[in-house]
């Protein structure tokens, strides 16, 4: 077999495209690490002020205070703005130790997470040791 045949009998199949991952590294960076002072600028304020009126809620039992559509982009948001603070080298913690968060609410969020991005427990303890996060 002459090497035009050989060639010509070669399939070459698409290189596979790996997925997005929660591992994929952000090609947008800030510029410095940014430092949120309470009560300056507008973002931090009103970011305050809507956890402050969404706590109220809560305490007087109101869970109708956002539509599952507004709870998801904030969710989202928070997310990829943590993440990318973290990736910079940010030191805090997602909640303070003042947040009055459960155990059983970062449970209840955590599965949730996981499930909405298919992830499984197993590859999110795979990824903390490979990250050591």
């Amino acid at each position: 077999m002459s090497s035009s045949k050989a060639a010509a009998k070669i399939v070459r199949r698409p290189k596979a495209v790996a997925p997005k991952t929660a591992t994929a590294k952000r090609t947008a960076k800030p510029a410095s690490k940014p430092v949120v002072v309470a009560g300056t600028g507008t973002a931090p304020a009103e970011a305050l002020r809507i956890s402050a009126e969404i706590d109220r809620a809560l305490a007087d039992g109101r869970l109708d205070i956002l539509p599952p559509e507004a709870m998801q982009a904030l969710i989202a948001s928070l997310c990829k703005l943590y993440s990318a603070n973290v990736e910079q080298g940010a030191p805090y913690l997602p909640v303070g130790p003042r947040s009055g968060v459960t155990p059983t609410d970062v449970m209840v969020v955590a599965s949730k997470l996981l499930r909405a991005t298919n992830l499984q427990v197993f590859e999110l303890g795979m990824w903390q040791s490979w990250t050591g996060r």
